[in-house]
């Protein structure tokens, strides 16, 4: 599952003007090395982990308290351009205006329930 978001925390976190991140079940993923982790609340009332590379600062993976078994892993790092796109676009509401994604992608004003 892979969603981009547009929330202003994403665009903050990610340093462009959305975050976008490839969720897969725990048991698919295994994390390597240091990490440090920011955690802030959500607007629904859930956390949002992100883990970050203590040497360079790029957010690695994310939790999101509301998929306790599931790890987003930032489709940046992959570093590969032909990613499949995401499947859906979240917080639309603060998409800035210049932005479009493909016309085939459900949006969302704010979270995937909106």
């Amino acid at each position: 599952m892979v969603v981009a978001c547009h929330c202003l925390d994403c665009q903050r976190r990610s340093g462009s003007p959305f975050g976008e991140v490839a969720y897969y079940p725990d048991s698919a993923v295994v994390l390597a090395g240091e990490a440090r982790e920011f955690t802030r609340a959500t607007d629904a009332g859930n956390r949002f982990t992100s883990g970050f590379c203590p040497i360079c600062g790029s957010t690695l993976y994310v939790r999101a308290s509301k998929y306790p078994d599931m790890v987003g892993i930032t489709v940046g790092s992959f570093a590969d351009p032909a990613f499949p796109p995401p499947a859906r676009s979240v917080y639309e509401r603060s998409r800035h205006p210049w932005l479009r994604l493909a016309e085939a992608i459900p949006v969302h004003p704010r979270g995937r329930d909106s």
